[in-house]
């Protein structure tokens, strides 16, 4: 499937369960990267717009491109309050942003579905001198005995959770990716969720099995199993270790 249409029957699970980002997140944005107050930000692959309400109290202006029409008119109707958040259909790869309008680029969840080498040159047109790109992910961790258990179930019932997983990922493709040194910065984020929270959660994944499948149904027996043994209070933590990969391109 074309990647950008992976999303277009998830939008509602993902505006209402996936996470946000952390506030030492933001921070680090702000005293690292320089995403002051009279910055411009180009938030790409902005999805329904979750990293994008967080950026825009914080800066002068908010690009937000997203080529799924389904995500984007989701994020629009959501942020419509918002003065300075600009919508665009544009892509990774094809802005149709000004030469050197940005300071800082930012891609949460997004950039292992780009063409890299597309993106890197892209970012390279409209960054200003000195300006960088964060590479986010809330990268979901193993650390309980239930998200153990989960992750176990989307390994055995998700035909493409490997292959599209960000995971994938490594030190080679970032240091193709920068130019000179990258750091890698990490913060905890956190989920509670109840049993419908949870399954909410797995049907936000566009590797989670479709509804009504063989695989679906063994894959939410398999949680609702592991959610009865582990809950405390009728609450699972998910556990979430964000990740921001920044430098410049």
């Amino acid at each position: 499937m074309d990647s950008t249409q992976r999303f277009s029957a998830r939008v509602e699970a993902y505006v209402k369960y996936r996470p946000g980002y952390p506030a030492a997140m933001l921070d680090f944005l702000i005293q690292e990267l320089a995403m002051g107050p009279d910055a411009v930000v180009a938030d790409i692959g902005a999805g329904t717009g979750i990293l994008t309400a967080q950026l825009a109290p914080r800066v002068s202006r908010v690009w937000a491109l997203e080529p799924n029409a389904e995500m984007r008119a989701a994020a629009e109707a959501l942020l419509a309050g918002a003065s300075n958040i600009r919508w665009q259909a544009g892509s990774a790869e094809a802005t149709g942003l000004a030469d050197a309008s940005l300071d800082l680029v930012t891609v949460a969840q997004a950039f292992h579905w780009f063409d890299r080498a597309a993106f890197k040159a892209e970012c390279r047109r409209v960054l200003k001198p000195g300006g960088r790109v964060a590479l986010i992910w809330n990268d979901r961790l193993t650390d309980t005995p239930f998200l153990k258990a989960y992750e176990a179930g989307l390994r055995a019932y998700s035909g493409d959770y490997e292959e599209v997983n960000h995971r994938n990922l490594g030190e080679a493709d970032f240091d193709a990716f920068f130019e000179g040194e990258y750091r890698l910065e990490c913060f905890d984020n956190c989920q509670m969720f109840d049993l419908d929270g949870v399954l909410g959660r797995l049907n936000s994944s566009s590797y989670a099995p479709a509804i009504g499948t063989p695989a679906y149904e063994a894959l939410t027996a398999l949680i609702r199993h592991e959610f009865a043994r582990h809950a405390i209070e009728g609450q699972i933590a998910f556990n979430y270790r964000t990740l921001v990969y920044s430098g410049r391109v």
